[in-house]
């Protein structure tokens, strides 16, 4: 390698070159290539520069021949070129997503990325590879329920009122049951947590008979008052709300309910008449969701219910309690943040794109 022909650069362009090697998110190879110029404005030899870098002599005569036609923006990562063999027209992809989001071929429920490469001519990969750029999951559903109930918005402040202006001197209180809890025990022992192996169960049970269980949540504390049953009738429901009114001696109560049928019976009608300071306030229909012992229901399966193993019907009753005991030693409370119009909005969108479907 003969003389290194000495590179002068600008002021302007040494604080240019200076600034990539200052910046930590500045590709490696800008970097290195911005090192290489101002090392030669340095007078550095170039197999110097090559020693001191790890670079052969004949790259860092690209690097500077580069900077001698190009500049400092010359020095920059270029966009590789890339295989052109494989590229979709936007004309495919566009009919590549209209036809996962249109019915399926006849027999099929849904369109698989095999079905919709045979359907353009490309391979499933590359089918693959567009409905995930476009965000769409043809393998994947989930279910929805939209109230039709005439009263939604009334339903909705009211209850979402409690639970963010509750009244003052009154419990507000959600009520609910969870039926056909199954008491099950399995065929063979369980083999317990290991070191690097799952706790393992039998898939197969016997049936030992279910309960049901009613709770009411306090909503301002969180703490459940609750009563398993053999049925749930209403008789039974009219029962465990006696043994709430007990629970809350002379406090004013207002008690949220699904519209189950047992709830609104003439005996429960007519017990309510005879106990002004309990008042029902109900869901909309088809809103469950809107009641918040809904989510307690959910903790109670996934942490006491869940693949518990039950000899019999009074093992389950015991345990259930056992959990309530332990979960109102310290109940924690649900923070209810949406407000009555965020959700009415909703539902309104929600509807209006069911009638868009339709049609």
């Amino acid at each position: 390698m003969g003389p290194t022909k000495p590179i002068e650069l600008t002021s302007k362009d040494r604080k240019r070159l200076e600034a990539v090697l200052a910046r930590p998110t500045s590709p490696a190879g800008f970097a290195r290539r911005a090192q290489v110029i101002l090392l030669s404005a340095d007078g550095i030899s170039g197999a110097e520069i090559a020693r001191r870098l790890g670079l052969s002599p004949e790259h860092v005569c690209r690097v500077r021949a580069r900077f001698a036609e190009t500049g400092v923006e010359g020095l920059a990562d270029r966009k590789k070129a890339g295989r052109k063999d494989h590229a979709v027209p936007q004309a495919t992809v566009e009919r590549i997503v209209q036809l996962a989001m249109s019915p399926p071929p006849a027999g099929r429920n849904r369109w698989t990325t095999r079905l919709l490469a045979r359907e353009v001519g490309h391979t499933s990969g590359t089918v693959s590879k567009i409905l995930k750029a476009n965000g769409l999951k043809p393998h994947l559903s989930r279910t929805y329920k939209v109230s039709r109930d005439p009263e939604f918005a009334r339903k909705v402040r009211d209850v979402v009122g409690l639970y963010l202006n509750p009244p003052g001197n009154a419990v507000v209180l959600s009520v609910d049951e969870k039926t056909q809890i199954q008491a099950l025990e399995r065929t063979q022992l369980p083999l317990p947590l290991r070191t690097g192996r799952a706790a393992t169960h039998t898939h197969d049970y016997k049936r030992h008979g279910v309960l049901d269980l009613y709770a009411a949540l306090e909503v301002a504390t969180g703490k459940v008052t609750h009563q398993c049953t053999e049925s749930h009738t209403a008789a039974d429901f009219l029962a465990f709300m006696k043994k709430v009114v007990r629970a809350y001696p002379r406090r004013e109560l207002h008690v949220i309910l699904d519209n189950s049928s047992a709830h609104g019976t003439p005996a429960v009608k007519e017990w309510l008449a005879a106990h002004p300071r309990v008042q029902f306030h109900y869901t909309p229909t088809s809103a469950s969701w809107l009641n918040q012992v809904e989510g307690f229901f959910g903790i109670l399966g996934k942490q006491s219910l869940y693949l518990t193993d039950m000899p019999s019907k009074a093992a389950l009753r015991r345990h259930i309690e056992l959990y309530l005991l332990s979960w109102n030693e310290n109940p924690t409370p649900f923070e209810w943040t949406k407000p009555a119009a965020a959700i009415i909005r909703s539902h309104k969108r929600m509807l209006d794109r069911i009638s868009e479907a339709l049609h």
